[in-house]
């Protein structure tokens, strides 16, 4: 299922974000363990466009959708990757109506946007087609997902939630505690305000939420407050986290 078609149903979605580990089972790995998507972090990971060009035929042959964090807003990181095969689009720290359309506009090919036309290349399976119909194919598969995490987004969510071709607001919540003065302080009234004004936002315009999310009951409480793209940890904590469990019982089994 293609991320579009997700993105049409605020049924629950669960994934994992990728920030370590491309390897070519990656997409078989996650689709084996229930996952809906694959959220494959670009900013913080080090991963080149030409290790995502690989990345989302991996994802592509498990039938996994995959969201793509760029490393930043401009239109040559966006509408590479667009190029590139990615058909969920984020970007970092987007703050106000103006970046979120920008956003719109990278992405999007003729008449929604402004998108750079390249046709028979990865995006389109190598596949001729009439340009009318390519550019059309193409809008209809991009998603524009906006990573609110900042106090300037939290402020300006519902405007950016109105534009028409975005179709998810994400919350980054590290960020957004940092750019509200209160690091880690996720129960802090002031990061409570933000996150309501997002969410209020969202359903205001019917548009997905997502968040990254450390346990399965933060999951489930996020999922509750209307959250349907539940991010679950990432690849390197579930590996740390579950080979230190498995060490230490073993280790503690031995003593015993």
């Amino acid at each position: 299922m293609g991320l579009r078609d997700l993105m049409s149903s605020k049924e629950l979605k669960v994934g994992n974000f990728i920030v370590e580990f491309a390897t070519p089972g990656i997409g078989h790995i996650l689709k084996a363990a229930g996952c809906d998507f694959a959220f494959f972090d670009m900013e913080h990971s080090g991963f080149s466009f030409e290790t995502l060009k690989s990345a989302i035929r991996y994802f592509e042959a498990a039938g996994l959708a995959v969201i793509v964090r760029v490393p930043g807003q401009e239109n040559d990181m966006l509408a590479r990757a667009c190029d590139m095969g990615a058909e969920g689009l984020i970007a970092p720290m987007i703050s106000t109506a103006a970046q979120a359309q920008a956003m719109v506009d990278s992405v999007k090919y003729f008449p929604q946007g402004k998108r750079g036309v390249g046709l028979q290349m990865a995006h389109d399976n190598y596949r001729a087609a009439p340009v009318a119909e390519a550019l059309a194919n193409a809008n209809r598969k991009t998603s524009v997902i906006c990573l609110i995490e900042t106090a300037d987004g939290a402020e300006n969510a519902d405007a950016i939630a109105a534009i028409d071709g975005v179709d998810c607001l994400w919350v980054g919540h590290f960020d957004l505690s940092v750019s509200l003065g209160i690091p880690g302080e996720f129960n802090h009234p002031k990061f409570q305000a933000a996150m309501d004004k997002i969410i209020g936002a969202a359903k205001k315009h019917g548009k997905s939420m997502g968040r990254l999310v450390a346990n399965t009951e933060q999951g489930i409480a996020f999922n509750k407050l209307g959250f349907d793209f539940i991010c679950y940890s990432g690849d390197i904590w579930i590996l740390r986290d579950g080979l230190a469990a498995a060490a230490k019982t073993i280790r503690d089994g031995v003593k015993a």
